[in-house]
């Protein structure tokens, strides 16, 4: 007879705009998970950078504002690079609770995460 294969699905939300502050909140919960016996930890998709639900960016046709100017920049600094200094973070996370963890991400273009260094 197998054991029985936990999985823990997370309902939870990012802090937009905020990767270290979400970063923080996936340790959190990928420990509580492990704590409650699971092996697999499943995020929503996007969690890293979740998508601003709301925000247009101030795009419209004919139409650029400088607040949605702003509002993509940080949408954009809270984007990851793949792989990079939040995917060791996660990668630590998972090994130190003996997890797989599954998280959506927006990642940055190399070319541009290279000059921002993250």
């Amino acid at each position: 007879m197998s054991s029985p294969f936990v999985a823990a699905v997370v309902q939870s939300s990012p802090v937009v705009f905020e990767t270290k502050a979400t970063l923080a909140r996936v340790r959190d919960l990928t420990t509580d998970a492990a704590r409650q016996g699971a092996k697999l930890v499943v995020f929503p998709e996007a969690f890293i950078a979740p998508y601003p639900k709301g925000l247009d960016f101030g795009a419209r046709v004919g139409l650029r504002t400088a607040k949605g100017r702003a509002d993509f920049r940080r949408y954009f600094d809270s984007a990851i690079a793949v792989p990079g200094v939040a995917t060791e973070e996660l990668s630590r996370s998972a090994k130190a609770n003996s997890v797989y963890v599954v998280i959506g991400v927006i990642e940055r273009t190399a070319r541009f995460s290279a000059s921002i260094g993250s």
